[in-house]
């Protein structure tokens, strides 16, 4: 080990003893967080400072700062399964009638669906009236070269080879097991479809023999605290995730390649503004400030855009909607766990959209013809349904989409250098997207908790009941 590696990590532990100060104050978890998030941007520009973008002691400095990252966010995904199998089959369970569960997916889904069809218009009026990007003069180099050949084996035999049938057949679970470990790219939602056929199999069992109806209900309440006790545990870790994971991003940015695709790096981010500015909208029609929605919603925000992971997110999406907006558990569930998998205003939205706007013109395309528009936008919120929500549903996103317009998927590869700087901000749409769905479907039933909504006082995510 060389002298400077050593400090790295050295000065990297003090900062998370530093950070663990903030345990003696009354600080809620959003003020954490932000700590967590400062410090990281202001060490990893140190960092930057120092030794610049692909320095071999950043390299392995940073493999060093992972462990307590990017295992922060397998800590978070490990209980990503087990939350959303008991939370889905206890919100079932507890309902008095099936026909409010239809309710809840059908409003839960079509804000979700809705908002994606938005989010491809301005992908699309962005890239093409705003910006005028092609991917005209893209240069593929080594790095490109590489990431493309990955995208081939490690996507396209997965993603389009399968009809719209068998997509939709493989949300069904054969081997719910097989689904709880996280297997396939749609496993959520057939976790989600599990769970909700045992919720329906309780309902039935209560009516049939209550005495065993109860003892079930009792059980799927003992577990359902049990995995919420395990979910705060790990939540009480974000601000040394946070700090970890912002190290990272910006100690090993490259600013040459930010400068280069600088013209889609604005493009994206300012087609993410527009969206969030849609969500505030939406929110201020059903009857919600929406500024007191994105201050409550702000440490999940932070979480989903230094992790990059919509899955790792959903435990802290159902805490925040049922402790902070007041949301009812069985609306967060299904709102945290379906936005996970099913129209990511970021990433199957804005994202493809872009890329096919980009990619037409070398085609031959007009992409101004509203007939292509119209057709790229139904593509584009039909093949939201079931894209992975952890780092890469994007790029299955654009996979799909690409191909099914009879558009190359060279893009995708041309675009790697800024990708992780795109995607954290995508992430957080998605999530924004997920939790925005939540509430407007417990709006549209007149379910929320208006005194939790309305409380300005912060409440400790961590602590007990």
């Amino acid at each position: 080990m060389n002298i400077p590696l050593i400090i790295n990590i050295v000065v990297f532990v003090g900062l998370i003893f530093l950070l663990a100060q903030t345990r003696k104050t009354d600080w809620s978890l959003s003020k954490k967080v932000l700590a967590g998030l400062v410090l990281g941007v202001v060490f990893g520009l140190g960092l930057h400072l120092i030794y610049g973008g692909g320095h071999p002691i950043l390299a392995e400095s940073i493999s060093w700062f992972n462990i307590v990252g990017n295992g922060y966010v397998k800590l978070l995904q490990m209980v990503v399964m087990p939350l959303v199998f008991v939370s889905i089959l206890g919100a079932v369970a507890k309902l008095n009638q099936a026909s409010s569960l239809g309710k809840i997916s059908f409003y839960t889904i079509g804000t979700l669906l809705f908002t994606t069809l938005i989010a491809a218009l301005v992908g699309v009026f962005v890239t093409n009236n705003l910006f005028g990007l092609t991917a005209k003069g893209l240069v593929q180099g080594a790095a490109e070269t590489a990431r493309l050949t990955a995208i081939n084996t490690d996507y396209v035999g997965k993603v389009t080879d399968l009809s719209v049938p068998q997509f939709i057949l493989s949300f069904i679970p054969s081997n719910p097991f097989a689904e709880l470990t996280g297997a396939n790219p749609t496993s959520i939602i057939s976790v989600v479809i599990f769970a909700v056929f045992l919720g329906i199999a309780a309902l039935n069992l209560m009516k049939d023999d209550a005495e065993k109806g109860q003892r079930i209900l009792t059980a799927i309440q003992t577990l359902q605290s049990w995995v919420m006790k395990l979910v705060r545990l790990v939540m009480t870790l974000t601000p040394y995730g946070v700090f970890a994971l912002m190290t990272k991003v910006v100690a090993s940015s490259n600013v040459a390649d930010i400068l280069n695709l600088g013209g889609f790096l604005v493009a994206s981010y300012l087609g993410l503004a527009i969206m969030f500015v849609v969500h505030a909208i939406i929110l201020t029609m059903t009857g919600v400030s929406p500024l007191k929605f994105f201050k409550k919603v702000a440490p999940v925000l932070t979480f989903a855009f230094t992790s990059r992971s919509s899955a790792a997110s959903i435990p802290l999406s159902i805490e925040t909607q049922t402790r902070r907006l007041g949301v009812p558990e069985s609306i967060a569930s299904f709102s945290a766990s379906f936005g996970a998998t099913i129209g990511q205003n970021g990433c199957a939205g804005l994202y493809p959209a872009m890329l096919a706007v980009m990619v037409a013109p070398t085609m031959g395309i007009n992409t101004l013809d509203p007939m292509w528009i119209a057709s790229l936008v139904g593509i584009v919120t039909l093949s939201s349904i079931g894209v992975a929500g952890v780092g890469g549903g994007a790029t299955f996103a654009a996979l799909i989409v690409l191909p099914a317009m009879g558009l190359p998927v060279t893009l995708v590869a041309l675009l790697i250098s800024i990708e992780p700087l795109i995607d954290m901000g995508r992430t957080a749409l998605n999530v924004n997207g997920s939790m925005t769905a939540g509430v407007v479907t417990s709006q549209l039933m007149g379910q929320t908790d208006k005194e939790i909504l309305n409380n300005e006082d912060e409440i400790e995510l961590t602590q007990h009941h």
